[in-house]
């Protein structure tokens, strides 16, 4: 008698849409002891944690950054001018001509380029909207997320759970890709990992 043959894995999920579309959907299928997510295959063994949070932006690390970011280029920038001047006083013995005029034009285009810059770059973070996420952890470095509505993704947690006890589990469900420009701008949960040290009391929020 011919053993059947097992099932086709998941076809890969489709191709986002373009920039400022609707939030593209993928499907989050667990078949044969694998949990595929976008295209991606984990083993349910090797799933150490399932958990759901609320991705935010680092607002106040951006401000901070800004603040920072200003002081420093207006302190550049004074000095710069005043080396100058001090270079063209003593090289021609005169008061400052055209050279030094031209030097200030040029740092002060600079100095406001660079400006404009740091207010955009701190607008991109402070603008930017929070996410329910959906979140999967291996025992390696690997971690799988998806987004969606917060009472959907906390039924897939029990859902996913319960498939990792099961042998022959089977779940197919549909959940919206995580869309973020650069994950550096976002706390990724309340997580620690400590090596050595001492006097640890714990994480602060």
């Amino acid at each position: 008698m011919e053993t059947p043959a097992p099932p086709a894995a998941p076809p890969p999920p489709p191709r986002p849409p373009h920039a400022g579309g609707p939030v593209p959907r993928l499907p989050l299928v667990i078949s044969k002891r694998l949990l595929w997510v976008n295209g991606a295959a984990y083993p349910l063994e090797n799933i150490v944690r399932v958990y759901t949070f609320v991705l935010r932006p680092r607002r106040a690390d951006a401000v901070r950054t800004f603040l920072k970011r200003v002081g420093l280029t207006l302190l550049a920038g004074l000095g710069i001018g005043f080396f100058a001047f001090l270079a063209d006083v003593f090289a021609r013995g005169e008061e400052p001509g055209g050279f030094l005029a031209f030097l200030y034009q040029l740092s002060f285009l600079v100095i406001i380029g660079a400006l404009i810059w740091f207010v955009v770059d701190m607008l991109v973070v402070v603008t930017a909207s929070s996410h329910h996420v959906l979140a999967i952890e291996t025992n390696g470095q690997s971690t799988a997320m998806v987004s969606g509505d917060p009472r959907h993704l906390h039924e897939l947690v029990g859902k996913i759970a319960t498939a990792i006890d099961e042998p022959d589990a089977a779940l197919t469900v549909t959940v919206e890709a995580l869309m973020i420009s650069n994950p550096s701008n976002y706390y990724f949960g309340d997580s620690v990992n400590i090596y050595g040290g001492s006097g640890n009391t714990g994480v602060t929020k």
